[in-house]
């Protein structure tokens, strides 16, 4: 039974599976690299965004974000190891409108969705610059905005202890507040051209910084230095969410940002913000959409599991209860993979939910202007004390840039996939070699143009996860299709995950719906 157009990924032998604990885990790779991908701006930004502004209240949104999404990732990539079709390819497979050229609709959207990508990738590149830009200012005017937004960020964390610590008591900040006001109007004497502003005139540091990591990050994408690159940069995501869960847990331990259990309970129980918190719910959609397995991911991790060699390893389709048991152990594999990088991003994504949470959104601070990264850093200053700041700036450099290096890598082999549905390019090993090396220097240098234009990393990273959000629905209605559909039946998982199936792929309606909905609202109401 033919299950799909085979690829270039079916050359060479195919290979036993592992048997073992041992050789199942000396097998895994494509979850750890989608992992490091997502512990990024999902987690670092959209998710601490959600924490600042809602509070507890929809921790459950978030577990379930991470959770849920998984069987349809598994459905996925079930296709394709069982038919060595990339996923777009495999996309292509869906019954629906086609348009030029013959891509269907949701390759089309993908296209749409890829230039959000773009947009949350410039981002992605600014927050990697503002990291550089406060270890290292280059110029005059960064230096000042640096030491304004340190003064500001501070003033709000003291307050909440000093009131916590002697809540009768005045808050001696006087003298704090008399030196921000000082720095602020000799701020805005010096670079606002004469002009009161409600912002501080914003520093170019970020966006210099920004050029040298795009070029950096082009140059190694060419040349193929991923390997050692990507174990670096997981080692650091591995250390920085250490750092984060150490940094709550302590918190625990001080009255002033104590988190009680009640609130972690009500934050389990299904609630939603009510009065003029209503906002946070459009932006948790978003942010459901972009945490864990987004749309992105579910798209590129069947890449990694190609590269990887599962498809391969598994063989063509001879019909043979040999390559039936082959395929079994390799999905074996890519289960215990995909099981394992959903434990690394959901515990990463609830401790920075949960420091979002317990630190900005009593302190009132919302990180969505350009010091984003500077303030992000004050939330570990109640527990790290001086060391907070270093500890910081260089896991989410490591976090930030992680993200930014895989999602463009992915980025070039989906683009070529495309290209390749389309009838742009041949479907040749070395065209498609090359077609990934060009984009994969390419794309890091659009993501830089589009950083400069619209220098503003939360608005983009929101952006592509209202994009993401949308497209979640289709990837469910896709995940479905395989399953029942494409998929051979000797594959099949059981009932429970169909159960499973099925409530990840509601979910996945209940958040592309609910967040073109908001959209639309959002569109009326301006």
């Amino acid at each position: 039974m033919a299950l799909g157009k085979p690829s270039s990924q079916r050359g060479g032998a195919p290979v036993p599976p592992p048997s073992d604990a041992r050789g199942i885990v000396s097998h895994l790779g494509p979850g750890l690299i989608i992992a490091a991908s997502i512990v990024g701006s999902g987690e670092l930004i959209a998710t601490t965004l959600t924490g600042a502004r809602s509070g507890l209240v929809l921790l459950w949104l978030i577990v379930l974000g991470c959770v849920v999404k998984v069987f349809a990732q598994i459905e996925i990539g079930r296709f394709t190891i069982a038919t060595g079709t990339p996923p777009l390819s495999a996309l292509n497979l869906i019954p629906g409108p086609r348009l030029w050229r013959g891509g269907n609709w949701l390759v089309w959207y993908w296209f749409f969705m890829w230039i959000c990508s773009i947009g949350q990738l410039g981002g992605i590149a600014g927050g990697v610059g503002q990291v550089l830009a406060l270890v290292r200012p280059l110029t005059q005017q960064g230096a000042e905005f640096q030491r304004i937004g340190t003064l500001e960020a501070r003033l709000k964390v003291d307050r909440v202890a000093v009131q916590a610590a002697a809540p009768a008591v005045a808050a001696p900040e006087s003298d704090r507040v008399a030196e921000l006001e000082r720095a602020r109007q000799d701020y805005v004497q010096r670079y606002g051209n004469g002009k009161a502003a409600a912002a501080l005139p914003r520093p170019i540091d970020d966006r210099l910084w920004a050029i040298p990591i795009a070029l950096v990050t082009s140059v190694m994408l060419i040349y193929g230095s991923y390997g050692l690159i990507q174990s670096a940069a997981t080692a650091m995501v591995a250390i920085f969410t250490l750092v984060t869960l150490v940094t709550v847990v302590g918190m625990q331990s001080m009255p002033a940002w104590a988190i009680p259990t009640g609130d972690w309970i009500r934050g389990l129980s299904f609630g939603l913000p009510t009065g003029e918190k209503q906002a946070p719910i459009a932006m948790a959609l978003a942010t459901v959409g972009i945490i864990g397995v987004g749309s992105a991911e579910l798209i590129q991790y069947p890449y990694w599991c190609l590269e990887k060699g599962y498809a391969r390893f598994t063989g063509p389709d001879d019909g043979s209860p040999d390559w039936v048991r082959r395929a079994k152990g390799w999905l074996r594999v890519m289960m215990v993979d995909i099981w394992v990088s959903m434990l690394i991003y959901t515990t990463a994504t609830l401790g920075f939910f949960a420091l979002g949470a317990g630190i900005l959104f009593r302190t009132g601070i919302v990180p969505e202007s350009s010091n984003l990264i500077q303030t992000l850093s004050v939330m570990y200053e109640p527990f790290l004390g001086a060391w907070a700041p270093p500890i910081y700036l260089v896991g989410a450099f490591f976090v930030l840039y992680s993200t930014f290096f895989v999602a463009n890598a992915s980025n070039a082999r989906a683009f070529t996939d495309a290209l390749t549905v389309l009838g742009l390019i041949g479907t040749g090993p070395a065209t498609q070699t090359r077609s990934t090396h060009v984009l994969s220097g390419l794309f890091p240098l659009l993501c830089l143009l589009v950083y400069w234009i619209l220098p503003e990393p939360a608005w983009l990273v929101l952006l592509s996860g209202s994009a993401q959000a949308v497209m979640l629905p289709m990837l469910g209605f896709a995940a479905l299709y395989f399953r029942y559909v494409r998929s051979r039946p000797e594959l099949r998982s059981g009932v429970w995950f169909d159960v499973g199936l099925w409530a990840s792929v509601l979910l996945l309606f209940a958040i592309g719906i609910s967040s073109l909905g908001f959209e639309i609202a959002r569109f009326v109401a301006r």
